[in-house]
């Protein structure tokens, strides 16, 4: 399951980078709809997967918000990337034999 929302959280990241790259004029607006329907998926995608994977690895309501905050921020999907290594190392380091 963290693997999928690795993997959701770099998709929406990068949707939400295009979408800043219509608004500044470097994409044609004539994808705005494609665009924007395809980030919203992403971003429902992620939200549901950030809770379930919250629950699953007990997170605090404090880490979950930082992590729904991130998906508005734009490169802080790098941020959460960062984050979600550290802890799987943290749960792997206790759960290996002494």
């Amino acid at each position: 399951m963290l693997n999928l929302f690795r993997a959701a959280s770099a998709a929406e990241g990068l949707s939400f980078l295009v979408i800043l790259s219509v608004s500044l004029g470097i994409i044609s607006r004539d994808y705005v709809f494609m665009i924007g329907m395809t980030h919203g998926v992403l971003f429902l995608v992620y939200m549901v997967l950030s809770l379930w994977v919250s629950n699953s690895r007990n997170w605090s309501v404090l880490v979950w918000l930082m992590i729904f905050l991130a998906a508005v921020v734009p490169f802080a999907f790098i941020a959460v990337e960062m984050f979600l290594r550290r802890d799987e190392q943290k749960a792997e380091a206790r759960t290996e034999p002494a």
